[in-house]
């Protein structure tokens, strides 16, 4: 704590653990190293705070404290900045779905390599550049952390898409929850539908579900 001269304002000047506990409580116990740059910290500094608070690494440029809960989907996005969550995935997230799916599903612009993710068993799809970026949103994990996913217009044109993949159950229960939602689009899912050649297959389960 400073004094301005001249006056008698008080002037905080946050310490290096201060911050680095700021961002700890910010961001639900996770600690990113490129957070920690960005307030012109130094990895030496971090190294002594993550010994000192028993910090554990999960991933590269990824810290977790003890009383944490663990997050795989947020971990996941760390690791993978350009994934977006889909599918399954995305159902849970924005709430189409009630239990959280494992594996989890991911997609990328078609070229991206994910061998590392497919081989820990995650389900990776690719789509093309002019594709990807459609009905995608920011939301927040069961643990509060902002991962990127898709929309549930876009989620339910990926599993017709996917659907020799995808168990019908899974289809049918997302549909349903669909139509019972408030904010649902009709028009946007037609025309995501039409974009992603599912059309025909998303109009037949509509006209039996709206009827």
């Amino acid at each position: 704590m400073k004094y301005n001269m001249g006056t008698k304002v008080k002037v905080f000047i946050m310490t290096n653990t201060e911050k680095l506990l700021g961002l700890l409580q910010e961001n639900n116990g996770y600690l990113k190293t490129a957070d920690v740059a960005a307030r012109g910290i130094s990895r030496v500094v971090l190294g002594s705070f993550v010994r000192k608070q028993g910090l554990e690494r999960i991933a590269h440029g990824l810290y977790m404290s003890q009383d944490a809960w663990e997050d795989g989907i947020y971990v996941i996005q760390a690791r993978y900045p350009e994934a977006v969550f889909s599918h399954e995935t995305a159902l849970y997230l924005i709430h189409l779905a009630n239990r959280e799916p494992a594996p989890f599903s991911v997609t990328f612009k078609t070229g991206t390599n994910a061998t590392g993710l497919s081989r820990e068993g995650i389900k990776v799809y690719k789509i093309k550049d002019t594709l990807f970026d459609t009905g995608m949103i920011e939301t927040r994990s069961s643990s509060g952390h902002m991962v990127r996913a898709y929309n549930a217009e876009r989620t339910l044109c990926d599993l017709f898409r996917s659907r020799r993949h995808i168990e019908i159950q899974v289809l049918q229960e997302a549909l349903k929850a669909y139509i019972q939602l408030k904010e649902k689009n009709i028009p946007q899912l037609m025309r995501y539908a039409k974009l992603f050649s599912v059309e025909k297959f998303v109009r037949q389960y509509l006209e039996v579900l709206l009827s």
